[in-house]
């Protein structure tokens, strides 16, 4: 019966996390493909990214590493810069669109997520479906934040790399292509190492901290 009881609770708990990531990871992709168009690149457009339906966007390994263990991607946006004016500054545009999308929409969610805080209903049936609704916008949140701050890691292929590589012109340096080529291999070793969860655990604490507890 424990047992029982345990695997509801983590089925339950998947599934309340689950609006979090499918608007966490499409509207992250619909950012980074709605900022390039704008800049004057009809590349996302003509392959379908400008838009917010899920199935567009959704990597569903990324999607399953997000439920499963706490971070994930999704599918990445392609873009041409030979459509940009200026490529290196539209480069970093493009690149921080998903992050400060994510931040927004944790922002968000985090306003009901206040409110429903402090509201005790005596009716057991309504406790039950606000209880619910405010884990849901609470894992909203949450979520959110890992993907801001997990996209933030300067390795590739994460935004993070691209948005140090625009800021400090790294590409002209020629290690810089050694570690672009590798840089899937060195992510799975910071994952594996456990080294970005030495990252996303205290920064995602203390932003949550100041969105939902304070």
């Amino acid at each position: 019966m424990n047992l029982f009881n345990f695997s509801y609770q983590a089925i339950l708990l998947k599934i309340l996390m689950l609006p979090g990531i499918v608007v966490g990871l499409s509207f992250h992709e619909f950012a980074h493909a709605w900022v390039s168009d704008r800049l004057g690149d009809p590349t996302p457009r003509r392959q379908g990214r400008l838009t917010l339906n899920p199935l567009a966007h959704i990597d569903w390994l990324g999607f399953a590493a997000l439920l499963l263990v706490g971070f994930g991607w999704g599918k990445p946006v392609q873009i041409n810069p030979a459509y940009y004016k200026n490529r290196r500054r539209d480069e970093f545009l493009v690149g921080i669109a998903g992050i400060t999308m994510n931040l927004i929409l944790a922002v968000l969610f985090s306003i009901p997520v206040r409110l429903l805080r402090n509201i005790y209903l005596s009716s057991s049936i309504f406790a039950v479906v606000i209880e619910n609704l405010f884990l849901i916008l609470m894992y909203a949140v949450m979520i959110n934040l890992v993907l801001m701050v997990f996209n933030l890691i300067p390795c590739p292929p994460l935004d993070g790399w691209g948005i140090i590589t625009q800021i400090f012109k790294l590409d002209r340096h020629e290690w810089w292509y050694s570690v672009y080529q590798r840089g899937t291999w060195i992510l799975l070793l910071l994952i594996v190492f456990n080294i970005t969860d030495m990252i996303l655990t205290p920064i995602v604490s203390f932003m949550m901290n100041i969105l939902v507890y304070r």
